[in-house]
C-alpha cells in the first residue's frame, strides 16, 4: 500500500502575524524543482479562509529552498487582487515546465463565481496573465508537464468528478472526459475529489495524486491512482485507502478542520516530496520513495 511519510511533525511554512497579506494562513502551494533549488508558490490570506471573520483575499506568495524544507519567501506577493476575476483573490496554484516556460493554473474568485486562470512566467516570479481558459464554474485544474500525442492535456473537476481535456493552444480546450468520480461507502472520497499536484510521469505510467472529501465529517484526505502514458484518460490502478489522512493536531485544527490538501510535489534523487496544507493554515511536507509507487 502506498503511504505518504511526513518529513516533519511540525508545519515547514506559517503565516506570518505582522504581515498585510499572509497574517492569517498559508497553504495550497504549488512547488517545482528547477536547476536545483525548490520553487514554492503558495496561497495565503490576511483572514481565516473560512468566511467566519469576513471577507478574506487570497494572493500567491513566493518561496525559495536548497533542501525542500527550509524556505525562504519574498515579502510582497507574486500575483494579488487587481483583476475582476480575482478580486478575492488568486487560489491553488499548480505548476509545470513545458519546454522553456512555466505555467501555472490556478482559481480566480470574484466572491462569488470561480474560474480557471492560467499565467505564464521565464522565472517563477513575475508572471503574465492569459486570463479565464474555461467559461464555467470549475477548478482543481493543473496542466500535464508535457504535451501527450501533440496536444496539451489539463486535468479540471465539474463537481464532484475529475475531468480531462485537451487542447492546440492552451486557448481552447476539447473532448472533455470525466475519468473519475467520488466512491460511494469508501468512507474518504464519498462526497467529491479533485487533483493535488500535477501528475508525475513514471515507466508504469502517469502516478496522480488527488484529494478526496468525505461525506460524514467533510474531511479531506490524499489518494494515488496510476493513469495509462498514452492515454491518460484511462485509470489503471486506484488505491482504495488514503495516502495521507488529517492525523496531527494542526492537520485536524485550524481555519478549516480536518483538511490535508496538496497542489503540488517535487522529485528530488529518489524522492518525491509532497507539499500539502494543514487545516488550511499551514504548509506540511510528506515524502514517498518513487520505488515504492507499486499498486
Amino acid at each position: 500500500m502506498i503511504k505518504l511519510e511526513r518529513i516533519s511533525d511540525q508545519p515547514i511554512l506559517k503565516p506570518v502575524e505582522d504581515s498585510e497579506w499572509e497574517s492569517a494562513a498559508v497553504f495550497n502551494c504549488a512547488a517545482i524543482y528547477n536547476k536545483g533549488l525548490v520553487h514554492m508558490i503558495y496561497r495565503a490570506s490576511d483572514i481565516a479562509p473560512n468566511g467566519k471573520y469576513g471577507p478574506f483575499i487570497s494572493r500567491l506568495g513566493y518561496a525559495v529552498s536548497k533542501d525542500g524544507l527550509l524556505f525562504n519567501r519574498l515579502r510582497d506577493p507574486v500575483l494579488t487582487n487587481d483583476v475582476p476575476q480575482e478580486k478575492r483573490g488568486s487560489e491553488d496554484p499548480r505548476i509545470v515546465k513545458i519546454e522553456d516556460k512555466f505555467y501555472m493554473m490556478y482559481t480566480g474568485y470574484t466572491g462569488t463565481d470561480y474560474r480557471i486562470c492560467l499565467a505564464s512566467s521565464d522565472n517563477l516570479i513575475d508572471w503574465k496573465r492569459h486570463g479565464v481558459v474555461l467559461d464555467e464554474k470549475n477548478k482543481d485544474a493543473s496542466l500535464f508537464p508535457e504535451k501527450i500525442n501533440g496536444r496539451y492535456v489539463m486535468f479540471h473537476r465539474r463537481d464532484p468528478d475529475i475531468w480531462i481535456a485537451y487542447s492546440d493552444d492552451l486557448k481552447n480546450w476539447t473532448d472533455h472526459k470525466m475519468i473519475m468520480s467520488p466512491v460511494s461507502g469508501s468512507g474518504w472520497e464519498d462526497k467529491k475529489i479533485g487533483i493535488a499536484g500535477p501528475p508525475v510521469k513514471t515507466d508504469k505510467g502517469w502516478f496522480l495524486i488527488y484529494h478526496g472529501v468525505s461525506e460524514a465529517e467533510n474531511a479531506y484526505s490524499l489518494g494515488a491512482a496510476l493513469l495509462d502514458l498514452n492515454d491518460p484518460s484511462l485509470v489503471l490502478e486506484r488505491q482504495t485507502e488514503p495516502v495521507l489522512e488529517p492525523e496531527l493536531e494542526w492537520e485536524r485544527e485550524g481555519a478549516v478542520p480536518n483538511v490535508v490538501f496538496s497542489c503540488g510535489q517535487v522529485e528530488i534523487g529518489d524522492d518525491l516530496i509532497v507539499y500539502y496544507c494543514g487545516a488550511d493554515t499551514v504548509i506540511g511536507a510528506a515524502k514517498l520513495r518513487k520505488k515504492d509507487i507499486v499498486f
